[in-house]
């Protein structure tokens, strides 16, 4: 990238206090961790959950950095004289978070101006409607990126994701590589941390899509209210060329587009939506769905992905997309991985294994009940489930109770249990179990075991929901993530 001035990369920056130095100078980099300063950058002190930039200024400075970006309130009058002493430029901001946004959208030349953005919201369904959007645009002959957990991809080329959507800085880089390879559109799931941490401003949306809103991500965001507002923000900044497209059939839709200017649009299967879908048929074999008129084969299976479908083809006739040629290409789409992906035994009749990411309370509940709708009356239904460490303990108990309720026998595992005791985590679980529910249950921490065993519960025509972990590759303890893929043991398990 040409090195650009200081002024340069400030002009779309909000919230700006006080200045001391000078903005001409060059920028060769913008960074937000201090370690990787070099000279001639420009660091960005960004207050995180865990540590805060500003106490890093000094490393930053050590390290080569020619200005500094921080909170106006943080830094106090002598600390600014201090830093501006051995610095060029010291700029105070209200809001560092929003700032490096701005600056980083500047800095690769404002990609998202170049191509249709999408960011796609909500607790569940973001994996399944971003991918399944990607794939239709490439079906239909347009370059297109995607943004997301399972993997980020410029066309067809695939690159790893570390979160769910990269900070500010490698979010833009990102849009500029698309936008370089020709993409037309960009469709990315913009999760609340996102949102609230401000990774995505700077972005230029053509449109916002919201799925649903459950329990989940309370042990950062505290209350349910705190979480829906925070997803509230995407649609107040959309500008009025854009669509705002909302679930119908979930009571928050409506409330994310009280405030927003963009045109809005609904979706949904019950309630009355601009585009409204109906399922005529759900079986193993996949979705016969009636929509915006027309009735077509889908390879999904299960309401939720009815829902899905549904978001995907009111987002691309948004967008411009011909009615027909989409509704082809949506017959022909397969789902995320790792999403309700089944994998069938070779040996023993109709028995299944089915891999889903699940891990949330409704989203366990959605799939439980789409595998109580499609199997057989005599099929046993085995549930393999954990929650995850240092993360909502709330849902813990919820989550095994959904389990419970519908499972013939439930075995409560390890998932990624981070920095806690995998034995406390179950001991949260088991809490929300009752006495009957004890029958069925069996408690095996070890994840490897727990899936094994449920193997050599199966028999023909039973059904194994492993839940929790979905697409993941490996298994977070104590900071170090271990090799493990559900789906690659299950179909060691099968023998397959």
């Amino acid at each position: 990238m040409p090195i650009k001035t200081l002024s340069e990369l400030l002009i779309p920056a909000p919230g700006i206090r006080k200045i001391l130095g000078n903005t001409a100078i060059g920028i060769r980099q913008i960074r937000f961790d201090s370690r990787a300063v070099q000279p001639g950058d420009c660091f960005v002190a960004l207050r995180g959950a865990i540590f805060d930039g500003h106490q890093f200024i000094n490393e930053a400075i050590k390290n080569g950095a020619v200005a500094v970006v921080g909170n106006a309130v943080q830094m106090e009058d002598d600390l600014e004289l201090t830093i501006h002493k051995v610095i060029p430029t010291l700029v105070l901001v209200d809001d560092t978070a929003e700032v490096s946004g701005q600056m980083a959208a500047a800095y690769y030349d404002y990609p998202s101006r170049r191509m249709q953005v999408v960011g796609i919201t909500g607790t569940n369904g973001k994996t399944t409607t971003t991918t399944l959007l990607y794939q239709l645009y490439t079906a239909l002959g347009q370059p297109s990126g995607l943004i997301g957990t399972v993997g980020n991809r410029i066309g067809a080329k695939e690159i790893p994701s570390t979160h769910t959507t990269p900070d500010a800085l490698g979010l833009q880089h990102l849009l500029r590589q698309m936008a370089d390879a020709g993409c037309t559109r960009v469709f990315m799931e913009t999760s609340s941390h996102a949102i609230h941490q401000r990774r995505i401003a700077g972005v230029a949306f053509a449109g916002a899509v919201f799925t649903n809103l459950t329990h989940d991500h309370l042990d950062y965001h505290q209350t349910f209210a705190a979480y829906r507002d925070v997803k509230k923000q995407l649609f107040d900044a959309l500008p009025a060329s854009a669509f705002a497209l909302t679930n119908a059939d979930d009571k928050n839709g409506r409330f994310l587009l009280q405030n927003t200017a963009a045109q809005t649009y609904t979706y949904g299967l019950r309630s009355p939506a601009d585009f409204k879908a109906k399922i005529l048929e759900n079986g193993l074999a996949g979705l016969q769905l009636q929509l915006d008129g027309e009735t077509f084969h889908a390879r999904l299976i299960g309401e939720f992905n009815a829902y899905n479908l549904a978001a995907v083809y009111a987002t691309a006739r948004l967008l411009g997309a011909p009615k027909t040629p989409t509704l082809i290409a949506l017959s022909n789409l397969r789902g995320a991985e790792g999403r309700f992906e089944a994998i069938p035994h070779p040996t023993k009749p109709d028995c299944l294994g089915i891999v889903d990411y699940a891990h949330t309370p409704d989203a366990l509940e959605q799939v439980l009940g789409t595998i109580a709708q499609l199997k057989k009356r005599q099929s046993r239904v085995i549930t393999v489930v954990g929650c995850g460490g240092d993360r909502d303990k709330t849902k813990r108990p919820l989550m095994a109770r959904v389990a419970a309720a519908h499972s013939d026998q439930l075995i409560l595992t390890s998932d990624n249990p981070r920095t806690e005791n995998p034995a406390a985590i179950l001991s949260d679980m088991e809490a929300g179990l009752g006495t009957d529910d004890y029958k069925k249950t069996l408690t095996i921490e070890n994840r490897e075991q727990a899936i094994k065993t449920a193997c050599r519960l199966a028999g023909p025509g039973d059904i194994i929901l492993v839940a929790g972990k979905g697409h993941e590759k490996y298994q977070d303890i104590n900071g170090v993530k271990l090799p493990f893929d559900d789906k690659a043991l299950l179909l060691q398990c099968f023998g397959a």
